[in-house]
């Protein structure tokens, strides 16, 4: 199977193209691949695995999966790349991209740059849809179902922490913290994500606050652990830091992650981002 390794700020994954029918036939276990293919030291190495298929409700679908096998609603970084793809590739030759994902159907405008002659995407905005609360399936805590929580106490690690719960069609909680490069998210990280009051399990957001216009964050993602960025994380973020009187809509603002940044938009009908799609090699691999 050929494959394309892409990352949107560092947050990399391995790119399958399945719109042919043999090709999307021979990955039967996406879940058991992705587990494989992820493992930095012994194979590609990322954070998952992306399958671009076709859809019939938009121009093609992204199934997409975690190091660990999960399989995610959605990626914001992505869902760039699978828009770059099909672009640079002429398979969908317009500058507004639908992309079918678990969490509805996404449009990406890309931007391109010339590059030797040829029409390359380098950045993509895309619209995420409308930040919410939790669903309840998503979390226990009553209050924090189907409206977004702030400032609500949580004991982690044995140690007290204030979060901020958000739906950007996969659940996050969003932590403020004084600083966030000394923080052990190995140690910490899983004691968010698998906590009780979240039975699909959570990302989490650790957000330090440099200005009204300027956020820094590290993330520790389900599925993936620490990744250096989340689009929809970022996403989230900027949706908390307004809830919690930090940033105001209809301002861009701007996400430091540790692969790179995003650009956030809130409006009262919904988020926008910007960011890069990198293709970085491709190759061929056994998928049996």
């Amino acid at each position: 199977m050929k494959f394309t390794k892409m990352h949107g700020a560092g947050n990399d994954y391995i790119y399958f193209n399945c719109l042919a029918e043999e090709i999307r036939n021979t990955i039967t276990n996406p879940e058991a691949l992705s587990i494989r293919l992820s493992d930095r030291h012994f194979s590609i190495g990322g954070d998952g695995i992306v399958l671009i298929c076709p859809s019939n409700v938009a121009d093609v679908k992204m199934r997409m999966f975690n190091a660990d096998g999960s399989e995610g609603k959605m990626c914001g970084n992505a869902i760039r790349c699978v828009a770059k793809y099909v672009y640079d590739r002429g398979i969908v030759p317009k500058d507004l991209i639908d992309v079918e994902t678990l969490s509805g159907i996404k449009g990406i405008q890309v931007l391109t740059e010339n590059d030797m002659g040829d029409r390359k995407v380098k950045l993509a905005k895309v619209d995420m849809g409308k930040a919410s609360g939790l669903a309840p399936g998503e979390t226990t805590i009553a209050e924090g179902q189907n409206r977004m929580l702030k400032c609500y106490p949580l004991m982690v690690e044995n140690e007290m922490w204030e979060i901020t719960t958000v739906s950007m069609g996969n659940p996050h909680c969003v932590v403020f913290v004084p600083e966030v490069a000394g923080l052990d998210l190995k140690r910490i990280g899983p004691g968010f994500e698998k906590h009780h009051v979240f039975p699909q399990q959570i990302n989490t957001e650790f957000v330090k606050v440099l200005d009204s216009s300027t956020l820094e964050m590290r993330v520790w993602e389900r599925g993936s652990g620490e990744t250096l960025a989340c689009g929809t994380g970022a996403c989230a973020a900027v949706a908390a830091s307004i809830l919690n009187g930090y940033c105001q809509k209809d301002t861009d603002i701007t996400v430091r992650l540790l692969g790179g940044e995003l650009t956030i938009r809130v409006t009262d009908e919904t988020v926008f981002m910007i960011g890069n799609a990198v293709e970085t090699f491709c190759g061929e691999i056994d998928v049996d």
